[in-house]
Order: C-alpha cells, then structure tokens, then sequence
C-alpha cells in the first residue's frame, strides 16, 4: 500500500494562486501585445493620455504641498501664544525643512512686512536680494485678487542659474481687517525632477503664458512653447476638460501629443513622443510589460507564501496545544491575535482549556474533599473501637491515682508523682471523651432552640477570659431568627472553642473578635465567627478540621477542637468551613438548617 504524501496547506496555497496569477498574467499579457499589435497608434494616444493625467496630480500634489507648507509658515509667524524667541527658532526650522523654498516675503496691508531668504541660494552673483526686489518692483503681485481667495503662482525669472517660481496665498489673522498674503519663491528643481523622469515620453509643464516650467530637456525650462498645438490645448482649463490626445507636426517631426489641466494656478502638463518613436517602443513596452509580469509572478509567489505561512501558523500552534492539552496539561494558552475565523477559534479553544482547568481544579478539590470524608469516617470508626478499650483502664488507673493521693501526706515524695499520674489521666480521659463525641457515639435529644440565646450564653461565658487577653468579643445578631433543631450545650461548645481558638492564635496581641447571626436563606441559619488574628495558608485551611490536626506548640492543644465541633456540626445537618488569607484574619463560617427541614449534603471547606 503506498504511503500517502504529505502536502502542507501553505504549499497547497501557493501553488493555486501562483496558477491563478499566470493566468492572470499571461491572459493580460496576451492580450496587451494584441492590442500593441492592432492597434499601437490608439495605444500610444491612451498612455500619453495617462502619464499627463499622472503628470499633472503629480505636480497638483506638489503645488498643493507647496501651499499648505507656505499656510503653516503663515500660521506660525501670527500665532500669539509663542514668544518671538520661540517663533524665531521655530521659523528657522520651519524654513531649514523647506529646501525648495528660496526667500518667504510677508505682505499686510499693501505692505511688505517681512523677508525670510536661503542666504545659500543669493551667494549667485546674478540671484541676489537687490536682483529679487527690482524684479518684484516691475513685476508687483495682484495683492488683491490674492486677498479675494485666489492661489496665485508665476514663473519668476530672475536668473537662468536658479529657475524660481512664486506662490502667493492670502490669510486672514487676528485684529486685521484684511488678510495677510505671504508670497514664497520657489526653486523648479522638484517640477523639473519630475519632466525627467520619464525614459520614453517627453514631459512637460508650462503656464497660461505658454512658458515651459519644466521640462525633460532643462534647455527649454523659460522658453516659450510651440505654436503649433499651444491653441489646440489653451481650452482645456475653459472646457473644464481634464485631458486631450492631439497629432501635431512640430520641427517637421509627426508628433503625438497628451495633455491634462493640473487645474492648480494655470498650468498644464504635457506629455509627447514621435510617432515613429512610438512604433518603434511597442516592443519595448512590451517587453517591459512582460518583465513586470514576472515581476508580479515573484512578488506573488513571496507574498502567497508569507501569506499561507500567516495562515497556517496559528493553526500549527493550535495542533500543538491539542496534544498538550491530550496530556493533561490545561493551563495552555494559544496566543492567536488575527480577527478572522482562526482567531475566533483560538478563542474558544483558550475558553475551553480554561474550562478544563476550573473542571480538573474543581474534580480535585471534591477529590480531596472525599479523601477528608472518608478520613473523617475512618477516624470515627477507629475512636470509636478504642475508645472503649481505653476508657475503663484509664478510669481504673485515674481511681488508684486519686485514692493514692488521699492517703500520702503532701510532702511525701510520691505525693507529686501521683498528682501528676492524676493529671495526664484527666487529660488522657478528655482526649478519649472528645474522640467518642467525634465518633458520634453519644446520643443526644434535639430540641427546638434560638440560635442567638446560644450564642449569647457562650459570649457570656468567655468575654471574661477574651478581656483578659486583650481582646474584644462584638455580636451582631439578626432579631427574630427561625428556631433551629439542635443541642444548645454542643453548640455551645463548638462556639467557645471558636472563640477560643481564635484568642490563642493572637498569641497575646491585641485583637478583636466578632460574632454574627443572619438568615441565610428561610431555609438556613447562618453563624459567623471572625477574628483579626494572622490567618492561615490554604494548606492549613485543607487541615484544620482533621483530628490531632495542630498549629499549636506541642502539650499546648490535642488538636481534636476543631474536628469534634466538624462532628457537633454535621450531627446538626449542617456545614462548617473556614474562609481566611494569610495576615488578614480568619472566618469560621457555620450554616445550620431551620426547624423541621430536610437534612442537606455538605461537604467540609
């Protein structure tokens, strides 16, 4: 049987657009030499068509860069919120970024109000200031029809070295009647760039006046243009036509000929090329055509590639956190940023990784909670096989002891070895006693009893003790509370020892304790015991009510408290857990049922 070949999605993706784009390509290609073929002349007449079009929102781009640059020059000069230092400076950089700009003339009212010049530029020995100001006195700017709104420009011909052009615009400022013009003399050379640019076409631009500003000879830059087609092309700005093919003659050359309005102060651009020139350049095109053919076919290829690699990386990482995932390991995360169907997919899979996370976490905190249980259940069963094992004899042994005392006279030797005898035989009977209530095995009577009598009576019990230990017992008991069905002496008993434990755990510090009653639910009563002592980590918490279970030095507690008021507590049908964080306390929180309900399942915090 033949192994099947793995084919990567990327590659797959490549090779159909790859084929999408020859398609594309060759289709467009063959047909374009078909037309070179049939018809070169309507060809040629489309192109110039096109490169004067793009001639001409080229150098409207630039003019109109020109002209924001010349507004915020202007702005900058009337903005009364900077210092004449600040506008200084700033002025200098301003001026230092606009290379083409060659002198900046601020005129108000009539007047010329300011000059701001490249002293670069006037170093000529014909472009000077003087030369400048004699050209502007015989030739003045409409200041007026400037003022009006009009953007006005003119091929300023002050030296054939520095081929300059003006552009002049009015704007209003602050307590003047009558708008600022700021007029700036500007160097051709980035029009004259862009004439040249073109390798095929000859391109040009020039004015109302018929003046060449640029052009891709820079001999003809100021010269005046050919009469033989300048009356065809003079209407295009009053036809509002925004271009025009023409065959012309010019120099007894047959000439086609594109131009567009750049429909910025005047100006048109031009676009020629001899129409043998053009037959001859078909080839050319086409061969050019056909390198940027094979050049889209690379570019292509690139980009699909990178493309599919986009693609299927996000995949790959969602496979990988799959397997993971496989392993049992949840707390995976798939970092997927796209905003497509991918990424709404790693969405849901990081969801549902997180879910199984919580699911795993909470699968082991029941876990743990049954392994309590079963130990709670273990633990009884075993107190109560031992205990009474245990009782008699140590009874018998805390009897001999107690006779033996009454009959030495204390300064007798043995006198404190008995009463020591006597003492750990009490301490091992309360061990044994707690281990049986634990067990469970001592029957009690329930009675209907209000909860907030309990634990006043249990209050009233240690606040003696708490005061002398420096701490504070507060209540805070909600009135008029549902009986409960219960052993008021148990529940006592499991309230002292709270309250207890809690003092003993300030280790004789200051603190406060603060007991609570509430109606959980109409069908739950709800005891809280707080205390501002240091906490417990959640090992502890995990701990607290296991027998023998102690934070306590050694001889300083038996570690059955806690776990004989988990047993008092469950024999009420109720739930007793701990809620505490380390350095902020501790909450013991008790939930018992009201009279007469149904018994509910709870399981140990």
């Amino acid at each position: 049987m033949l192994k099947k070949i793995w084919f990567p999605i990327r590659f797959k993706i490549l090779v159909i657009l790859l084929l999408l784009v020859t398609s594309v390509v060759s289709l467009i290609t063959v047909t374009m030499a078909k037309f070179f073929h049939d018809d070169k002349t309507t060809y040629i007449r489309d192109i110039t068509s096109v490169v004067a079009l793009h001639m001409a929102e080229e150098t409207r781009s630039m003019m109109i860069g020109y002209e924001e640059k010349l507004r915020i020059f202007s702005n900058l000069i009337y903005d009364r919120e900077l210092s004449e230092e600040q506008k200084s400076e700033l002025l200098k950089r301003l001026f230092a970024d606009l290379q083409q700009f060659v002198a900046i003339t601020v005129y108000q009212n009539g007047t010329e109000r300011m000059v701001v010049h490249d002293a670069s530029t006037f170093n000529t020995t014909d472009f000077t200031m003087d030369a400048f100001a004699q050209y502007r006195l015989a030739h003045p700017l409409p200041l007026e029809r400037i003022q009006a709104g009009e953007v006005y420009v003119e091929n300023t011909l002050i030296s054939g070295k520095v081929p300059t052009f003006t552009i002049a615009i009015a704007q209003p400022v602050p307590n003047s009647t009558a708008p600022v013009v700021t007029a700036a003399l500007v160097r051709m050379e980035s029009l004259i760039n862009l004439s040249s640019r073109a390798k095929v076409f000859e391109t040009f631009i020039f004015d109302a006046n018929g003046v060449f500003w640029s052009h891709t000879d820079p001999g003809q830059v100021s010269k005046q243009v050919s009469k033989k087609w300048l009356d065809n092309v003079t209407g295009l700005r009053e036809r509002k036509t925004a271009g025009t093919t023409i065959e012309y003659t010019q120099n007894d050359v047959d000439m086609i000929g594109g131009f567009a309005n750049v429909n910025f102060g005047g100006l048109t651009a031009g676009v020629q090329i001899p129409k043998k020139v053009a037959y001859l350049t078909a080839r050319e095109l086409l061969n050019n055509l056909i390198w940027v053919a094979l050049a889209i076919l690379l570019v292509s290829a690139v980009v699909s590639l990178f493309g599919s690699r986009m693609l299927t990386k996000p995949i790959e990482k969602l496979s990988e956190a799959s397997r993971i995932i496989a392993k049992g390991q949840f707390d995976v995360k798939v970092d997927v940023t796209s905003r497509d169907e991918i990424g709404m997919f790693a969405d849901s899979f990081n969801q549902m990784a997180s879910e199984l996370e919580i699911r795993e976490k909470a699968l082991k905190d029941a876990q743990t909670a049954l392994v309590q249980s079963g130990k709670m259940a273990a633990f009884g069963q075993l107190g109560a096989g031992i205990a009474h094992e245990v009782k008699n004899p140590l009874a018998g042994i805390l009897g001999f002891a107690q006779l033996a005392l009454r009959k030495i006279e204390k300064d007798n030797p043995l006198h404190e070895n008995l009463a020591m005898i006597e003492k750990e035989a009490k301490r091992s009977k309360t061990i044994i006693e707690n281990l049986l209530k634990f067990a469970r095995q001592e029957k009690v009577v329930f009675d209907k009893i209000a909860i907030n009598r309990v634990v006043e009576e249990s209050v009233a019990i240690v606040r003696h003790q708490l005061e002398l230990n420096k701490v504070k017992l507060d209540k805070e008991l909600m009135p008029d509370l549902p009986p409960i069905d219960g052993h008021a002496n148990q529940l006592q008993q499991v309230l002292m020892n709270l309250f207890i434990n809690s003092q003993q755990a300030m280790d004789g510090n200051p603190g406060r304790i603060q007991v609570s009653t509430r109606l959980l639910s109409p069908d739950t009563v709800e005891v809280r015991v707080s205390d501002s002592g240091p906490g417990m980590s959640r090992d502890v918490q995990m701990k607290i009510f296991e027998p023998f279970f102690t934070t306590k030095p050694s001889g300083k507690g038996t570690g059955l408290g806690l776990s004989v008021s988990y047993g008092i507590i469950k024999e009420h049908r109720g739930d007793i857990r701990v809620e505490s964080i380390p350095g902020e306390g501790a909450t013991f929180v008790i939930t018992l049922p009201t009279a007469s309900q149904p018994e509910m399942t709870a399981v140990p915090g």
